[in-house]
């Protein structure tokens, strides 16, 4: 996915947890109250660590992919023990895990389902990796089914927004 795509996801899981009914979902049982949203910010932060770390990497010829160290879920105990640590670690253990998911669902989606194997790397590397750097990777990119899905995210993005924006005036009106 692009690295935009990621930023908007993130931060629509940090808007969904702050959804009324999301937080009574999420309420810790031992004090019985909502729990809080998580934070955006640190949400949009975890959904770009895997490519602030890995682009750059592959970049300067480190390693020979773009997804490496960042995208690897061996990391899934570091970033339990974030989560666990506090509220924001929690968040930016949710947003690289949705940058993980995103980019696993992509591979798939464009028929490359062996790609996800950047989810272990080192442990096993891609046979034949998509060695594209990220400029020449957004055209290739075009046409591609993931392409459509994130078309369609960013759509429902759009609309959310003008609903949003159109409630807010319609309770201003009413208020008056």
């Amino acid at each position: 996915m692009l690295f935009a795509t990621h930023l908007l996801v993130a931060a629509g899981i940090g808007w969904l947890s702050g959804r009324p009914r999301v937080r009574r979902r999420l309420a810790d049982g031992s004090r019985g109250s909502a729990a809080g949203a998580l934070s955006t910010g640190w949400l949009v932060a975890g959904a770009a660590l895997p490519d602030v770390v890995d682009k750059p990497l592959g970049a300067l010829g480190v390693v020979d992919v773009y997804q490496s160290v960042g995208h690897s879920a061996l990391l899934v105990p570091l970033a339990v023990a974030a989560a666990a640590s506090h509220r924001r670690g929690l968040a930016i253990a949710v947003g690289w895990g949705s940058h993980l998911a995103l980019d696993a669902l992509h591979v798939t989606l464009n028929g490359r389902a062996g790609d996800a194997l950047f989810l272990v790397w080192p442990v096993l590397e891609r046979p034949d990796p998509l060695a594209i750097p990220p400029g020449e990777f957004a055209l290739f990119y075009l046409g591609s089914p993931s392409f459509f899905l994130e078309v369609a995210l960013w759509l429902a993005a759009v609309l959310l927004a003008l609903r949003s924006r159109f409630a807010v005036d319609a309770d201003r009106e009413r208020d008056r």
